[in-house]
């Protein structure tokens, strides 16, 4: 829906931001590989002083934005980038639920990305075991 799009364009702009990305799995999103200019096991240093790093968001968030805000270049913004599966409230309330993150860091946004040639198809997806329809979760949960 242009996700990857979007975050390499973040990414690639000479905005003058520091920004860190955090991603479910760094390959996933296609990172144009002359932006990285250097890496370590899940932190990616790119060429224009953003930051990418890598985890399964749900487990890790925690860690890895505690481990960013004790950075000593304090990072102007955060994205937190999840697969198309994932249930943002969970990872909105992070930023709320936990006190050291909730004292260092404001949730902004929720952003997210529809592809509007076969949205239809997903907002009339059934869903049998119970859970409630991700695209229409999604999309009621984003603020842009």
């Amino acid at each position: 829906a242009g996700k990857t799009t979007l975050l390499n364009y973040i990414l690639r702009e000479k905005h003058g931001r520091k920004i860190a990305v955090i991603e479910n799995e760094f390959g996933e999103i296609g990172i144009d590989g002359g932006l990285v200019l250097e890496s370590t096991e899940e932190i990616y240093e790119m060429t224009n002083g953003c930051v990418c790093c890598v985890g399964a968001v749900r487990e890790d968030l925690v860690r890895i934005v505690r481990m960013l805000v004790q950075r000593p270049d304090r990072l102007d913004h955060i994205i937190v980038e999840t697969s198309g599966l994932a249930d943002p409230y969970p990872v909105a309330q992070t930023f709320f639920l936990d006190d050291p993150i909730a004292k260092e860091v404001a949730l902004d946004a929720v952003v997210t990305m529809v592809d509007a040639k076969h949205i239809r198809a997903h907002l009339d997806d059934l869903v049998l075991d119970g859970r409630d329809n991700q695209a229409v979760d999604q999309i009621v949960c984003a603020d842009r």
